[in-house]
């Protein structure tokens, strides 16, 4: 089984992985949005079809983003960029996975057409990799990306092929990475999500009676995700 660590479509979880790789092999590359000169990305099929498309390059909804390889990919860069301090990625793996996670709000309006992202997303192409990539799939999700910079550095990720989620990942805390996702979702929903959440971490041992009533809670008022 695998696991989405957070919003994305799954078959880019080996880029998703690649850029935080990269941006931890050197943390210069999330200090200004000028120094991204390319982001190549080359994967498997499915992957190309289903979120590389020519379509798929400008998203103007949320469920076109949500399958845009270009969009998915710059928004967690813009993140990696904006976020205060790069000390985050000086930690493991799943520490910056934890602080890049992509969360319903990456998704609305504002985001789609934020700045920055349209500026990255015009620095990236995405290919299909060919039979090398495509015998390694489903085993893994093979993957690759390297990254340009405007003063002629090349960093390259190397082939992805078990990103964090992947049910054949053996470096991440899984655990602690569906509890920073299960914290961030709960969040929007509910004021206090703690109880709710060890409520469903509970659910196989819960009688009948208590599964019924396992959503009877108050939802926070929150913005819709398009406000």
């Amino acid at each position: 089984m695998h696991f989405k660590i957070g919003l994305y479509e799954h078959q880019s979880a080996g880029a998703l992985q690649g850029l935080i790789n990269l941006l931890q092999q050197d943390t210069s590359l999330a200090s200004d949005v000028d120094r991204i000169e390319a982001i190549r990305i080359a994967a498997y099929e499915p992957a190309f079809g289903i979120i590389g498309d020519d379509a798929k390059r400008d998203p103007r909804t949320r469920q076109s983003a949500d399958h845009s390889m270009v969009y998915i990919v710059s928004t967690m860069l813009r993140k990696a960029i904006e976020a205060e301090g790069t000390r985050f990625l000086e930690g493991s793996s799943d520490d910056a996975w934890k602080q890049l996670m992509l969360t319903p709000y990456d998704f609305n309006l504002e985001a789609i057409d934020h700045p920055m992202t349209r500026r990255l997303m015009e620095t990236v192409s995405f290919a299909h990799g060919g039979s090398d990539f495509d015998e390694r799939y489903p085993d893994g999700i093979p993957t690759s990306m390297v990254i340009e910079t405007s003063d002629g550095q090349s960093f390259d990720s190397g082939l992805v092929m078990y990103p964090a989620g992947h049910a054949r990942c053996t470096t991440c805390d899984l655990d602690d990475l569906l509890a920073a996702k299960f914290a961030m979702h709960g969040g929007i929903a509910f004021d206090d999500p703690a109880s709710i959440i060890a409520g469903l971490e509970r659910i196989g041992d819960m009688s009948i009676g208590d599964v019924l009533g396992i959503w009877d809670c108050a939802l926070a008022d929150r913005p819709t995700y398009l406000d």
